[in-house]
């Protein structure tokens, strides 16, 4: 039975799954804009820390006043309306609430949100992928032991990444590599949020007109939302990973299977089995036609002479040797699809991505020479920028995590383009995040130390 009928059904018995939102930001709006036209589910709370911001945003999407107009939870469940409130735990801990979408972007206190809602019998959809890029492993295993399911959110790059990973190995396709597209040149890696509108492709007035944080978006744009979102990927999946950073090769649609191949047999790949990110732009800068910046790919192999020749007989999109062959995804809806991973975990049980190894890393790398006593300020700043790394790299230089580089203070310099480690920064030891996070160090260190 398809989700949208089960969806249906539950409206008919009047049984709505019930959802509590953690952070109305952009893409928690994009999720809003959908609520009103998605049957059988009701959203009982928002937690936002502007409770005035939130209710903008849900005037900006169209939602009527008397929607949001619920004084309480317990009138929210009376009349099917919502309720805004500042207090996440509110949310986390209400007995009613079926899923949390955690939404707000801030990797340290979205592992408080999991971490609660789990602790309090809820399934998560965790929209902050900068938090499951570095302890991903470790909250999928608190899930599972709580009994609840954990999920990274549709519409987002990584879960439509691993729906196609999943789709190829469920037809019995060995996967080559998979991954996103993007708007790339090296020195994107040194963008700020001032320089973030002009390289991004946006003026200031369409920035300001959605409500867009140059922040945020200039962490698309320096390769760290890149880097985030393939090593979740990476973790969910089993691929492996670039051994210096991701290449961003470019390639148009129509190149993605040649590029996406061994170096030996003509392409950029280390091995067969990767994550990788093919750039919309060429070296010199210009524009590809038909490219893939805005959507996702798979790229498989024929294994036999016959599934060849079947790429052949039905035109598959395949490279000139006809055995690599790509399926892709030109454009991703984002906010607008979360519904999708709402549906599954609440009507399925299952994920629509999730980390099952650590395989991959972010760390954090110096956007120009750094002096002892700066504040690092986090992805998508003016000071780091996000770097893929195998796993047991990252251990073996003790990296820093992207998404704990947030409002510490370095305790020496670091030069420009340098990765930063533990040892260069006075980290908060206290927060959950990172005893997560040195939970997850532990625990995965004699496979890390082994396979170094």
């Amino acid at each position: 039975m398809s989700l949208y009928t089960r969806l249906q059904q539950r409206a008919a018995d009047g049984k709505p799954v019930r959802i509590g939102l953690i952070g109305a930001g952009k893409f928690g709006s994009m999720y809003l804009a959908q609520i009103p036209r998605t049957p059988g589910v009701q959203l009982v709370a928002i937690a936002d820390l502007s409770p005035a911001a939130a209710r903008a945003n849900l005037e900006r999407v169209g939602w009527k006043p008397e929607r949001a107009a619920a004084r309480s939870v317990q009138e929210a469940l009376q009349t099917g309306s919502t309720w805004i409130t500042e207090d996440w735990q509110a949310v986390t801990r209400e007995p009613s609430i079926d899923i949390v979408v955690e939404c707000t972007g801030n990797p340290v206190a979205a592992v408080d949100h999991c971490l609660d809602a789990f602790a309090h019998g809820k399934h998560v959809v965790n929209v902050t992928v900068e938090a499951d890029a570095f302890c991903g492993p470790l909250l999928a295993r608190r899930a599972q032991q709580a009994g609840v399911v954990y999920s990274l959110a549709f519409g987002d790059q990584p879960a439509l990444i691993c729906d196609l990973v999943d789709w190829a190995r469920t037809c019995g396709f060995p996967v080559v590599a998979a991954g996103r597209g993007h708007k790339w040149l090296p020195h994107f890696s040194e963008s700020t949020p001032e320089t973030v509108w002009g390289n991004y492709g946006l003026t200031p007035e369409q920035a300001l007109r959605g409500g867009l944080n140059p922040k945020m978006f200039n962490s698309f744009l320096d390769g760290s939302k890149p880097s985030i979102e393939s090593a979740a990927v990476a973790n969910a999946t089993g691929l492996g990973v670039p051994s210096d950073g991701l290449l961003y090769p470019p390639a148009s649609v129509e190149d993605i299977p040649f590029v996406t191949r061994p170096k030996n047999e003509g392409g950029v790949l280390e091995r067969k089995g990767m994550v990788e990110v093919v750039s919309s732009l060429e070296a010199d800068g210009r524009k590809i036609p038909y490219d893939i910046r805005m959507g996702v790919w798979v790229t498989v192999e024929a294994e036999t002479e016959y599934i060849k020749n079947c790429f052949e007989e039905y035109n598959a999109h395949t490279d000139p040797s006809g055995r690599y062959f790509t399926l892709y995804k030109r454009w991703h809806l984002i906010g607008l699809e979360v519904g999708v991973s709402v549906a599954s975990v609440a009507l399925r049980g299952e994920a629509t991505g999730v980390a099952s190894c650590w395989n991959a890393d972010v760390v954090a790398t110096a956007k120009r020479d750094l002096a002892a006593g700066e504040t690092l300020d986090g992805e998508g700043g003016y000071t780091v920028w996000g770097k893929l790394l195998p796993a047991e790299r990252s251990m073996r230089i003790g990296g820093l995590p992207l998404g704990l580089a947030q409002n510490i203070k370095l305790v020496r310099p670091v030069k420009k383009g340098q990765s930063l480690c533990w040892a260069d920064v006075a980290m908060d030891t206290t927060t959950h995040a990172y005893k997560i996070r040195h939970e997850m160090e532990s625990m995965f260190a004699p496979a890390q130390a082994k396979a170094a």
